[in-house]
């Protein structure tokens, strides 16, 4: 399990163990969910949408031999139920503002039931970015109701009257792999549901969206030029296990995160321009696109200028070897923020 959303997870779990801290514990538990759905929505907004039917880990024991979108939809189909069939006893927010039908979904369950290609080609019938703001309005809607719980609440159990009206729902399977859930939830009390289907859960199945993403990502990237068109070089970049790189459609870089296309200005101007990158253009040292907007990341710029003058070959080499002497993540912290001094670091270390 990720080191950081344990810690997080573990922290919240002993603070709403003691009223005192109570209300301090919601607000750890609210922070690290925010985190999570978070990094969901940076995969739905940049990848494909062929990522999200696709599993690079068929057959596999685990939670990432599903694929990216059912990931997403089982997470909250299950935090929905439970929030609201069990402890609220209200209306699903499936139900509300016509998530089904935006969400393109067949089913209205939690999905256990699916097995193999089933699970694929489930997810090829979703609206993806539909789901994600159903995942939103889910989370937002249970955090509501968490807001609203008392310590002493905590401790509520629940009955066969709660039993019968998850059944008669309909929103969980009787495959025997879904409908075991019910049992499963009706044995814990609020608090225990609040660590499963509320934070653990989740922690889970992203975790699994990452493996499942980064399988993809190497793929896209495999036989792909490694030179970013602003100069970046992909194959050394702290994102590196994130992104495919701009040449391919797995973009996760921060500015194409920002466009609203999924493209960063630099890589739109060079497509358009029928550029193999920002060093092919007069005009590049004057220019504010993208990555150059920003006067504290000149490195990229004196990266692209460093092409121009020796080629990619030898930058990926420059590269290489500033690794082997420094321990960092982001290139302007060995080659500073300054155009000229960050050209002549890289050409001294050629």
């Amino acid at each position: 399990m990720n080191k950081e959303w344990a810690e997080k997870n573990k922290r919240m779990q002993s603070l709403i163990g003691k009223e005192a801290s109570f209300r301090e514990g919601l607000d750890v538990l609210f922070e690290l969910r925010d985190e999570l759905i978070g990094l969901v929505s940076s995969i739905v907004y940049t990848f494909p949408a062929e990522a999200f039917y696709q599993m690079p880990f068929p057959g596999a024991e685990g939670y990432h031999s599903k694929t990216l979108a059912y990931s997403m939809w089982h997470i909250f189909r299950i935090e929905d139920i439970v929030a609201h069939t069990l402890i609220a006893q209200d209306e699903q927010v499936l139900f509300t503002d016509g998530w089904l039908e935006k969400t393109k979904s067949p089913i209205i369950t939690t999905g256990n039931e699916l097995k193999g290609t089933e699970i694929a080609s489930f997810s090829e019938r979703l609206d993806v970015k539909a789901v994600c703001e159903y995942c939103r309005a889910v989370m937002n809607s249970t955090n509501e109701l968490l807001r609203k719980l008392e310590y002493r609440d905590l401790k509520r159990k629940f009955t066969d009257e709660d039993r019968e009206r998850l059944i008669g729902s309909h929103c969980v399977s009787t495959d025997e792999d879904a409908f075991w859930l019910i049992d499963y939830w009706c044995g814990k009390d609020i608090r225990g549901l609040i660590q499963m289907p509320f934070s653990r859960h989740w922690i889970m199945h992203i975790e699994a969206m990452c493996r499942i993403k980064n399988k993809l990502c190497r793929k896209a990237r495999k036989g792909a030029d490694p030179i970013a068109y602003c100069g970046l070089s992909c194959a050394h970049c702290f994102l590196k296990e994130w992104c495919g790189g701009c040449r391919t459609a797995y973009n996760a870089c921060s500015d194409a995160k920002n466009a609203p296309d999924g493209i960063c200005p630099n890589t739109a101007c060079c497509r358009e321009k029928g550029m193999d990158g920002c060093w092919e253009c007069e005009d590049m040292t004057g220019c504010r696109k993208g990555f150059y907007a920003y006067d504290d990341i000149n490195a990229i710029k004196a990266m692209a200028l460093f092409v121009r003058k020796y080629g990619k070959k030898e930058l990926a080499a420059v590269l290489d070897r500033l690794h082997q002497q420094y321990h960092f993540e982001k290139i302007q912290e060995v080659l500073g923020e300054d155009l000229e001094q960050g050209l002549a670091i890289l050409e001294q270390n050629r």
